[in-house]
């Protein structure tokens, strides 16, 4: 058994996690970076199509406090307001530091930054690189930490355990897969910045490593969650894979038509067609869909085109090379004469760990976890509300993790160490209960069919529209899979990258944050960004302008409201 001690623990090596370990870095404390893939394969590196952040206010009109309204009502004012100006005055120095260290933002003749305008912004404010930015910016700040004297990376280590004691972290409990053992980290500041949890649906634009097991912990470990039933679906992944193609597509100038030939979006939001915001151009895919004006793949799947072949085909290898490749390889067609196949896919957790404005995570009644912090999109900062705005991701995950970073740094400062006999303690218990799993003879599930029916669950109640009749149905079947989960053998029975058993450890995590979301769905009696109720349409700001909170009390879920922060905008009709 090894325990290790370190200043600062990061969980995740996508954008948010190495912000944090760089920020925390700069600070002169010695950092760890845990992540169950290695670094590069970090989900943020599948981010196409830019970051958003106010950069050059005299070319385009534009200021940061026009970025946060549009973040504001994008997220149906479901907000904290003070969050969205934080936010927007916070990012462009992100761009500045990703190009100080090598990210090569696309640029105009001028020399000025190439900008786009995504979905429910005023005013074009995304910076990318092709349609790529998420590669380009993953590879400049891999690099860049991998330098770092002071940060070490843990790659595929898993962290199975968050601990908490008397309301303080202490740190984490890992397997690690390559040596097949469990490592204890004793840590004086933890940052979760753990990603999101799209494969819990079947229909994903999310990596295989996106399960979402850390929510789940986090509840164990006496945080509490936020806003948990707003899952972003995002209009245009490819049928029939899921792979998504970024919204960078229609911010170039393609549109979405039926089978009809329709620009179909002149129905739905008639002033911003293609670029309202997600929510609103799923549903009006769903709709054409359901009214049958869709197309249908031989899969079965209901689907509707992208049509990018009016754009000039050099303009096309130039900003969106990777849309013509991906287009060719997974669903065999040339954008340039055909159309590309698209439908929504779960992309994007909008609720998460409950932090505050610095990324503190917090227990329910608004204490303090002493010495844990949460950034990117495991978190929930009040940023994103109820629908998050394309392209405002990369810069939440770069500010969050410099913030959570900076402030887990000057905290470990000041604190005395953790006692490494806790975590021993802790890695026994671990050791007991994973090691267990796999000795164990009897059971006759399997971690694919528990994840399968996870799926299942979700995608049928939990989808891009909802009903209470079928999300009440639904959490009666997720309270038989949880039984079942007590069920299930593990064929594998080595400890050295034993991928079964990291599954089950997965969905240990996985089923409890699916019960959330489920929860959080049927008792949200109202319409209200990406959360649609077929039997309650309207969006209800008298009951149901509030945050959703979700905790466990005595082992049950428990659920209270919280008041949303509104300094500057006061609701209205959303309209696009």
């Amino acid at each position: 058994m090894e325990v290790l001690k370190y200043d600062v623990v990061v969980v995740g090596s996508g954008l948010a996690g190495l912000r944090a370990a760089a920020a925390a870095a700069a600070a002169g404390v010695e950092v760890a970076v845990l992540t169950k893939v290695s670094g590069p394969r970090s989900h943020s590196i599948s981010a196409e199509g830019g970051m958003a952040a106010v950069v050059d206010p005299a070319k385009t009109g534009d200021s940061p406090e026009l970025h946060a309204y549009d973040t504001v009502k994008g997220g149906d004012y479901l907000v904290d307001q003070e969050v969205a100006v934080q936010f927007a005055y916070e990012a462009p120095r992100e761009v500045k530091f990703l190009e100080s260290i090598g990210v090569p933002w696309n640029r105009d003749p001028d020399g000025s930054y190439s900008l786009r305008l995504f979905g429910g912004m005023s005013k074009p404010r995304t910076l990318f690189v092709k349609d790529k930015t998420g590669f380009y910016i993953m590879t400049a700040l891999y690099k860049y930490v991998k330098g770092l004297p002071n940060v070490h990376l843990y790659e595929e280590h898993f962290v199975t355990r968050i601990v908490v004691r008397n309301g303080v972290f202490l740190g984490f409990v890992a397997y690690d897969m390559r040596r097949g053992e469990l490592k204890g980290f004793a840590a004086k500041a933890g940052v979760l910045a753990a990603g999101g949890g799209g494969r819990m649906f079947r229909t994903t634009t999310m990596g295989y490593l996106n399960t979402g097991e850390v929510y789940g912990y986090a509840l164990r470990a006496g945080a509490a969650l936020r806003d948990m039933e707003f899952v972003q679906f995002h209009p245009t992944a490819l049928v029939p894979s899921g792979i998504l193609i970024s919204e960078a597509a229609r911010a170039e100038g393609g549109y979405l038509v039926n089978r009809l030939g329709e620009r179909f979006m002149k129905r739905y939001a008639p002033e911003k067609m293609e670029l309202a915001p997600r929510d609103v151009v799923s549903r009006a895919i769903y709709t054409e869909c359901a009214q049958g004006r869709g197309f249908t793949h031989e899969s079965g799947l209901c689907y509707v085109g992208l049509d990018v072949r009016h754009i000039d085909e050099k303009r096309l290898k130039e900003r969106l090379p990777q849309l013509l490749e991906l287009s060719k390889t997974y669903a065999g067609v040339d954008p340039t004469r055909d159309l590309i196949p698209v439908r929504p896919a779960a992309h994007y957790f909008m609720g998460g760990v409950y932090t505050d404005a610095q990324g503190r995570v917090l227990a329910a009644d608004g204490r303090w976890i002493r010495g844990l912090w949460a950034a990117g999109e495991v978190a929930s900062v009040g940023l994103h509300g109820a629908n998050r705005l394309g392209s405002n991701s990369l810069s939440e995950c770069a500010v969050w993790g410099k913030l959570a970073g900076e402030a887990a740094a000057q905290y470990a400062k000041s604190t005395p160490s953790t006692p490494s006999g806790v975590l021993t303690e802790e890695v026994k218990r671990e050791e007991e209960r994973v090691y267990g799993l796999v000795k164990r003879e009897r059971g006759g599930e399997t971690p694919s069919s528990i994840a399968r029916e996870l799926q299942n669950i979700m995608d049928e109640a939990a989808g891009v529209v909802r009903h209470g009749s079928e999300l009440s149905k639904a959490l009666g079947r997720l309270s038989a899979l949880q039984k079942r989960l007590a069920d299930i053998r593990i064929s594998d029975g080595g400890l050295v990258y034993n991928m079964e058993l990291r599954e089950v450890l997965e969905l240990d995590g996985a089923v409890l944050a699916a019960q959330t979301i489920l929860t959080g769905a049927l008792l949200r009696q109202e319409s209200r960004g990406s959360h649609y109720r077929l039997d309650y349409p309207q969006r209800e700001d008298k009951s149901w302008l509030r945050h959703t909170l979700y905790y466990l009390y005595g082992g049950s879920l428990l659920v209270a409201k919280r008041e949303v922060n509104i300094t500057r905008w006061m609701p209205e009709v959303r309209r696009y």
